[in-house]
């Protein structure tokens, strides 16, 4: 048995993730009575049940009753029914924009503005949030990678990394990326762009990989910027952060920026305590203002 708790900031995912667990063949039920949560777990794992796996969806809609869960969870711990917690998160920015974009409003700021209801609920769901199994930051997820993220934990049963690196490479005349944490500028290496021969290639060609990586500087910045990388991140950890985007700039984002963050994310992916991503936000854009 495979028993999920789906929880989290309303506006994060949390109806999203309980629809692709659905697909993905667990039972899945949404906002039951905390009340009722002690008996909906005899039933399934009792011996006549079929069921495999099963999906609760919870939020802050429970209202009062919320604060019975903490004693409704040990109740569960003791009868030896075993549970995992799901916590879906973003950014106030992220919510916020989310629900203006629906046009809804926050079930706790009915009358009031919508970021006052995220704070409120945000101390409301503290507790579950630090019992959380698995915690994911949907703020910069499309949907068709939380549904990858769901299904390498709850299908394919893999191990679980709960902070998430993306290395995203940016060009300064495009504007640094909102959500970056760490900002780190690479225009004072060699710049590929004024060799003709190079001018049209990127940072994932090997052209150009090469010629960024044929100088000793960049080098021992790619070095220093992984010791000082590899020193904050227990510490983020600590901090309970999630998320983390490292963000690597050039001018145009095509060249020096794409090399450098492909690098760092070759590196970063040998540690095993973390999942890494990459991305390339301005690699394309140079062709296209060209085109125009």
């Amino acid at each position: 048995m495979r028993f999920v708790i789906v929880t989290g900031m309303s506006g994060a995912g949390r109806g999203t993730s309980l629809k692709i667990l659905e697909d993905a063949g667990y039972f899945c039920v949404d906002n039951l009575p905390i009340s009722l949560i002690g008996k909906f777990a005899e039933l399934i794992y009792s011996s006549t049940s079929e069921i495999s796996k099963v999906a609760l969806g919870l939020d802050i809609r429970s209202g009062k009753t919320l604060d019975e869960l903490t004693s409704t969870l040990e109740k569960l711990t003791m009868a030896g029914y075993k549970y995992e917690i799901l916590f879906l998160d973003a950014s106030d920015e992220v919510l916020v924009k989310r629900y203006k974009e629906t046009r809804r409003n926050h079930p706790l700021a009915q009358e009031g503005r919508i970021i006052e209801g995220i704070v409120q609920e945000r101390k409301k769901l503290l507790f579950l949030k630090k019992q959380a199994d698995y915690i994911i930051d949907t703020s910069s997820l499309l949907t068709r990678e939380l549904k990858q993220e769901l299904d390498k934990i709850f299908v394919q049963n893999q191990d679980f990394k709960n902070l998430v690196i993306t290395v995203l490479s940016f060009g300064f005349k495009y504007g640094i990326p909102n959500d970056s944490d760490l900002v780190f500028d690479v225009r004072f290496l060699p710049n590929p762009y004024y060799y003709e021969e190079l001018r049209a290639l990127s940072g994932n060609d090997k052209e150009v990989q090469d010629f960024v990586m044929g100088f000793e500087v960049s080098h021992r910045f790619l070095d220093k910027l992984i010791d000082m990388i590899q020193f904050l991140i227990p510490n983020y950890v600590l901090e309970g952060k999630n998320q983390l985007v490292i963000s690597i700039g050039c001018t145009g984002g095509k060249h020096r920026s794409v090399t450098l963050a492909n690098r760092l994310y070759e590196r970063l992916r040998e540690n095993a305590d973390y999942a890494v991503r990459i991305e390339h936000r301005d690699i394309e854009k140079d062709a296209i203002v060209k085109a125009h």
